[in-house]
């Protein structure tokens, strides 16, 4: 089966280009490149594409405003290209906002040069986001709608879960002893952690620690935003945090979250590299999770959800022998279940759970 792609972007040199890599993949066949936001519009409905590529910037009608329209006439997995900088980070958000499910960075050298790494990569996500379509029916491939607030401290009213699957019955709280959590992702996370993250009150006792694969200025982005739309306080960690309860520290793209200390008196220790070289993710899930086991023991609840690869796996085996309790994301809710199934295919998670479940789940388990 192959697997039909829709490339929009205002660069005839990048349709071109992103077009070449595509149809190298016996996987994935370009059925239409489209110039502006009104034509992707236009090829979507016409085509029924299984994954469209989508420019932010362009004439006629901008990326994320054809992401709007697209989920509401031809809702289809989008990944979108954009440009890394605060406004091109910005304006990711806003389209995961929309309902685009996963992004890449813009870089025009890549593509110039033909890099394979970033070819491949791209192959991969894409495929990725078309395996999801078929598994999924396209009426819930819609994110949850954004409430905003400009003020943390407000009570933000609760977005609905993103989006609405089948639940299972919520486990009865175990009563174990907690110092923290932790949750892990990747593709299809920010809308995941901002599924669970706004539900949390502001009195929840317990620090939180994230780490999302995404670059340097996105984290910073994705903190910003997160800590306007939660109740807790959201920040991206910086070296030296005194870590406190009822905050949660975003580990920095491109660089390593570790702890120090003890579960009473714990420190963030940002670093670059570790000198490990079995480690692909900046940041890394595996690294982040096997610091806090470290520092917290066995009080720890870890939640590994949506995301390509198995980064996770390794941190949660870490944990698992220290008594942490480990969670997945189900499959039906992930919009790639690779982290996720690395995870319970291994054996070390006790729930796999459907997104919309796992903040109630969470605040059974650590009452607030």
């Amino acid at each position: 089966m192959r697997y039909k792609v829709l490339v929009v972007d205002d660069s005839t040199f990048f349709r071109k280009r992103v077009s070449d890599f595509l149809n190298q993949d016996p996987g994935l066949t370009v059925v239409g490149e489209a110039k502006n936001g009104q034509e992707a519009i236009d090829m979507a409905a016409k085509l029924q594409p299984d994954v469209i590529t989508m420019d932010v910037e362009m004439p006629v009608m901008d990326g994320i405003s054809a992401v709007k329209r697209i989920m509401a006439s031809t809702p289809t997995p989008i990944l979108m290209f954009s440009s890394l900088t605060h406004d091109g980070a910005q304006a990711t958000l806003d389209a995961l906002d929309a309902g685009a499910l996963d992004f890449l960075p813009k870089k025009f050298e890549d593509i110039a040069r033909e890099r394979q790494e970033a070819i491949s990569l791209l192959q991969q996500r894409v495929k990725a986001l078309a395996r999801r379509r078929a598994f999924t029916r396209p009426s819930l491939l819609r994110p949850a709608p954004v409430m905003r607030s400009s003020l943390r401290d407000t009570r933000v009213q609760e977005t609905k879960s993103a989006p609405v699957f089948e639940s299972v019955r919520p486990p009865k709280a175990t009563g174990k002893r907690y110092a923290a959590l932790a949750i892990g992702a990747s593709t299809g996370g920010p809308v995941a952690l901002q599924t669970i993250l706004t539900k949390l009150p502001a009195s929840f006792p317990y620090p939180v620690f994230l780490v999302q694969h995404m670059p340097g200025t996105f984290t910073t982005a994705f903190a910003a935003r997160m800590n306007n739309l939660c109740q807790i306080k959201v920040k991206e960690a910086e070296n030296g945090d005194l870590v406190e309860p009822g905050c949660a520290y975003l580990a920095p793209g491109g660089k390593q979250m570790l702890v120090d200390g003890s579960s009473r008196s714990c420190r963030i220790r940002i670093v670059d590299d570790t000198g490990l070289d079995n480690i692909t993710y900046k940041p890394s899930v595996d690294l982040s999770f096997a610091s806090l086991g470290r520092v917290y023991g066995g009080d720890i609840l870890a939640v590994v959800l949506t995301g390509m690869g198995a980064d996770g796996r390794e941190g949660c085996r870490s944990l698992k022998p220290r008594g942490a309790t480990i969670w997945a994301q189900d499959e039906k809710s992930c919009v790639v279940y690779g982290m996720p199934q690395a995870v319970a295919a291994a054996g070390l998670s006790s729930a796999s759970l459907a997104l919309g479940d796992i903040a109630s789940h969470i605040l059974a388990e650590m009452p607030a």
